[in-house]
């Protein structure tokens, strides 16, 4: 048995995996139309986008908390387990854990973090490494992370919730990239109203 199905462990490790992106996505967008975050922070934005910030983490630790509890419970791969399979799953880890800190790097706190939803906008779009290589650094990132982690680890379930990541953000995709087309498309509508000129 390369996966067991069985393990509860799994299903919750999907279900954090799910639930991540779906409540930022959700979060944002109300604040956008809302301000509901805002108002919660004194009706400061950007203390809302750093209150985000910090909820979106958490929930991050926690998913990998929760995936690496449920790798544990699943079968290993004798195929999997060898020394030239841990240098490629290292190598994995070390270029997705790249693309995440310099994506994070590039864009700051609050442009990683949803700041376009709070109204603080940027100037211009990102286009230095890795944004001029990948369209989406921190989700492929996230995603070799997790392939790596489960190589490492010999455990073929974790190849398949790894490819179950993908699939969830590139849903998330759909949504997220035409909201943010829009906030733009609408400040780039209204050129006299004053921007707040953030490094995001």
């Amino acid at each position: 048995m390369l996966v067991d199905f069985g393990q509860v462990s799994l299903w919750v490790s999907l279900a954090s995996i799910t639930f991540n992106p779906t409540f930022w996505n959700i979060a944002a967008q109300r604040e956008y139309h809302t301000k509901w975050i805002t108002k919660l922070c004194g009706n400061d934005p950007q203390r809302g986008c750093y209150a985000i910030a910090v909820t979106i983490f958490v929930l991050g630790l926690i998913r990998d908390m929760l995936f690496n509890h449920a790798l544990a419970q699943q079968p290993q791969m004798a195929l999997l387990d060898t020394s030239l399979i841990k240098l490629v799953a290292a190598c994995l880890v070390g270029s997705g854990m790249t693309l995440v800190l310099s994506s994070t790097y590039m864009l700051g706190i609050t442009g990683t973090f949803l700041g376009d939803y709070f109204g603080i906008l940027m100037d211009a779009r990102v286009t230095g490494f890795p944004f001029n290589v990948l369209d989406n650094p921190m989700y492929v990132g996230s995603t070799l992370s997790f392939i790596g982690v489960s190589l490492w680890h010999a455990r073929p379930a974790g190849l398949l919730v790894a490819a179950y990541v993908w699939l969830v953000y590139h849903v998330a995709l759909q949504f997220e990239g035409p909201f943010t087309a829009m906030i733009y498309a609408k400040r780039s509508a209204e050129p006299t109203v004053s921007k707040r000129k953030k490094k995001l």
